[in-house]
Parts: C-alpha cells; sequence; structure tokens
C-alpha cells in the first residue's frame, strides 16, 4: 500500500499544460509530443492517476482542443488559460476546481518522468499540512529558480528566478523544479494576492514562498533523488534526451528481471513489455501496445512487435513485423516475414522469409516457408504451403475466406482463389489454380498443356 494510501490524504492535482512550445518548432502543441510512444502530458496524467487523487485539472491554453482529444478520460477537468501570463495565473484559472481543504499537487505537462515513489514521498513529507517542495541540486543550474535558504536554519526563505537572480543567487546549485504541494485553504487565500511586478511580467507560483515566510509558516522540502525525474522537454534535442533515458531504465529493469539484451542502448519499449524467463531479445528491437513474451522466446535483431502474444519457445528472426497477433508455442517466423491483425497461429508453426500473413489461423506443425501471402483462411494442422503461394482473398469489392483442412500439400506457385475449400489430405499441383473444393486424399492440378511456339523470335529494344 502507498504512503499516500496509508495516510489518507487528500490531494487534488492540477497540470499545467497550457505553453506553446516555441522551441519545438512544430504546428502540435509541446505536451503532445512523445516518449515512448505516449505524450508527454498521458505519461504526467497516468503518473497523477497512480496517487487515486481527489480530482485533477489540466491547464490547457496553446491547441486547446487538440490536447482535450488526446485525453478522453471523465476523470480530469479542463481549465483553460486564454493568455499565458505565467505558473501563479495558470493556477489561478483552476482555483475554482480546487477544494477548501486537502492538497493541491502542481505537476508540469512537460515534465514527463516524474516518479509515482517520488511523488508519494512529497506527499508524505507534506504530512497533509505544509507548503512542500521538490527540489534538485545541479551541477548546471542556469535557466531554473534557486532555492534560497537561511544560512543557519537551512529554511526556505525563496525562490529567485534565473532572470531576477543576483551573481550570489546564481552561485546557488539546488533548484525549484516547479513541482509543489499546497495547502487548499493557502491557495485560496495566496493567489488572487500575486502581482507581476517583474522583468518577466509574469505571475509567478513561486512567490507564494514570500507569503509563506511572511505568514511565519514552515516549508518542507525533498530533494529529487534522480535528477532525471524532473527534467522538461522544451525543444526537440531535450525530447531525445529523456527519450533515452527512458529506454535506459526500461532496459535496466528487465534485465534485473532476467531478460537477456544484447545491448541495452538499442532497445525501444513504446508501450508495456512483459516476460518470461529466460527472454532474448537481439539489437534494434521495437515493442509497442502490449507485448507478452513466454519463457524462452527468442527475439532477433530489427524486429518491431505491436499488440502481441508470443508463446514460449518461439523463435522470431531477424527483420519480422508482427501486430496484433498470438504466436504459439515453439514457432519459428522468419526471417523478414509480416503477420498482420486478427492472426492466430497455433504451436509449433513455420512461417518463413517474406511471408504474409493476414487475419489467418494456421493450426498445429503447418508450415509456409518462402514468399506466399495467406490472408483471411483458417489453416488446419500440418499442412505444408509452398513458395508462392497466394489466397486471392479480395475481389476487388469483398473479402472472401479460404478454408485448408489437416495434412494438405499446396505446390509451389499455386492460387487459391476464395472463396474455397481445400479438403483434409489434398495434393495440390504446383502451378495450379483452385477455384473449386477439392475431393479429399486426392491430388488437384489445373495447368495448360505445355507447347513449343515455332520461329518465335525474343522481342528487342527499340533503339
Amino acid at each position: 500500500m502507498s504512503k499516500l494510501l496509508e495516510t489518507a490524504i487528500k490531494i487534488n492535482v492540477v497540470v499545467l499544460a497550457a505553453g506553446a512550445g516555441k522551441r519545438m518548432h512544430s504546428s502540435l502543441p509541446k505536451v503532445l509530443h512523445e516518449i515512448a510512444g505516449r505524450s508527454l502530458l498521458q505519461h504526467v496524467v497516468d503518473t497523477a492517476l497512480s496517487l487515486r487523487p481527489e480530482k485533477i485539472c489540466i491547464v490547457i491554453g496553446h491547441g486547446a482542443a487538440q490536447v482535450k482529444e488526446s485525453l478522453t478520460s471523465a476523470e480530469i477537468s479542463w481549465v483553460n488559460q486564454a493568455q499565458q501570463l505565467g505558473t501563479g495565473h495558470a493556477l489561478l484559472q483552476a482555483l475554482p476546481h480546487l477544494d477548501a481543504d486537502g492538497l493541491t499537487l502542481v505537476l508540469y505537462g512537460d515534465v514527463p518522468l516524474i516518479s509515482q515513489n517520488t511523488l508519494e514521498k512529497l506527499i508524505h513529507v507534506s504530512a497533509g499540512r505544509y507548503l512542500t517542495l521538490l527540489t534538485a541540486t545541479l551541477a548546471d543550474p542556469f535557466g531554473y529558480g534557486r532555492i534560497v535558504r537561511d544560512p543557519v536554519t537551512s529554511k526556505i526563505l525563496a525562490i529567485v528566478e534565473q532572470k531576477d537572480a543576483t551573481q550570489e543567487h546564481q552561485k546557488i546549485c539546488e533548484i525549484n523544479t516547479g513541482i509543489m504541494l499546497i495547502p487548499n485553504y493557502l491557495l485560496h487565500s495566496w493567489l488572487p494576492q500575486l502581482n507581476n511586478n517583474n522583468l518577466q511580467q509574469e505571475y509567478y507560483l513561486t512567490d507564494i514562498i514570500d507569503f509563506a515566510v511572511k505568514d511565519g509558516l514552515e516549508i518542507k522540502s525533498i530533494e529529487a533523488e534522480k535528477k532525471w525525474e524532473v527534467l522538461g522537454v522544451n525543444s526537440k534535442p531535450q525530447l531525445a534526451d529523456l527519450e533515452r533515458i527512458y529506454q535506459k531504465n526500461y532496459a535496466l529493469n528487465l534485465m534485473e528481471k532476467g531478460v537477456r539484451l544484447l545491448d541495452p542502448a538499442r532497445i525501444d519499449i513504446r508501450g508495456e513489455l512483459r516476460c518470461g524467463s529466460d527472454v532474448s531479445i537481439d539489437i534494434n528491437c521495437i515493442f509497442e501496445g502490449s507485448v507478452t513474451l513466454g519463457n524462452s522466446v527468442q527475439i532477433g535483431a530489427h524486429c518491431v512487435l505491436r499488440n502481441v502474444m508470443i508463446a514460449d519457445g518461439a523463435i522470431i528472426q531477424p527483420f519480422c513485423l508482427i501486430e496484433d497477433a498470438e504466436i504459439g508455442e515453439a514457432c519459428k517466423i522468419g526471417p523478414y516475414a509480416r503477420i498482420r491483425p486478427g492472426t492466430k497461429l497455433e504451436s509449433q508453426v513455420h512461417i518463413g522469409n517474406f511471408v504474409e500473413v493476414k487475419n489467418s489461423q494456421i493450426g498445429r506443425s503447418s508450415k509456409a516457408n518462402h514468399l506466399s501471402y495467406i490472408g483471411d483462411s483458417t489453416v488446419g494442422q500440418n499442412v505444408n504451403i509452398g513458395a508462392g503461394t497466394i489466397t486471392c482473398n479480395y475481389d476487388g469489392a469483398n473479402k472472401y475466406r479460404t478454408i485448408i483442412e489437416d495434412d494438405v500439400f499446396i505446390g509451389s506457385d499455386t492460387q487459391l482463389i476464395a472463396p474455397v475449400k481445400i479438403a483434409k489430405g489434398s495434393t495440390i499441383g504446383a502451378g495450379s489454380t483452385i477455384t473449386k473444393e477439392t475431393p479429399e486424399n486426392q491430388l488437384t492440378l489445373s495447368r495448360s498443356k505445355q507447347v513449343t511456339i515455332a520461329n518465335w523470335k525474343r522481342p528487342e529494344k527499340k533503339k
């Protein structure tokens, strides 16, 4: 059970997400740029939801409609900040949505890697009644507001923004992350008192520190253990930096649980990857959505897996794309295979190089090893599909299904014109075009008579 649940502190969350993000040089609102397949804002909201708050308010401005469309949760209250006049002004817009009691946790839509664990520590230190700040000590604090403390008691006296900082202030390495917990009754008192008498002519949320000091209130703080948790995104290089931090941490977590990564710097997880024991993943693989790998699964280099379940002992060879599919035990896929949505492979199925399978079920121990297309098909057990075989499932307007029963052998370069059924035990001769149901345990083929044309000359290229 989390500290938050143990102490039953009532929490409101306000996420500030109204900024334009001009340095991103993009028409996309800054908070909708992605890390690991989720928007920056979605990362923050998911972490906020893990705290089980009373409510979540998101303050939006630039690209408001687009930002709202990106999140459909009924648990969110949207607040519009028509003019972006600073963090204090942004929180003021949310004030009518905040209860008179409890605390408000202020988060930022462009600080995506803040963790549940750190926020729970912040809540615990607040004891449900203190103004509490999350700080960090940086070797290069340029650009951040500095935490000014009493040299004797170490009590927090002020937060000075970079552009208002003196030379002495700029020597301070402890910075304000902007993430803080504020008792709601104080917010209702302080926010209307903020002014914009500063070089930026903005309403700084950090000015509430002055109010707390004047009122003689104790200010608590904790320092972020992992500096990357409080890093924000203001540019594409910063976005790339945080992407690599996220991926590195995910990779380390996988390896600690026993997954073998041939190079942890060359893997991308854009969703959730669950692995059994003795899983091996080669370089430059991408996992999107929800992916589950069973025990002893091997993933070759340069594979892309999207919303896939792969059972124990399966081998996925290099350069395969698999999406929205189920792969059974001890299957062998690839190299260069594509498994499309709606596909389910039973155990010990072989799908070889340059084979595409779409919306099909393939039974145990069946094989399609070379250069084939299997679409909208139900394939039985112990079926061999020869090289160059295709199921012609589309007539230009509608799609039809192909049924291939158990123990069928299909020769190379065969076309199966759906809807069609290949009966149990059938053998289809190479080069055939099959349009009708075949009889069980019989050889069926369709070929024109081989002829040689006398006096024929190969065409020559015109000059």
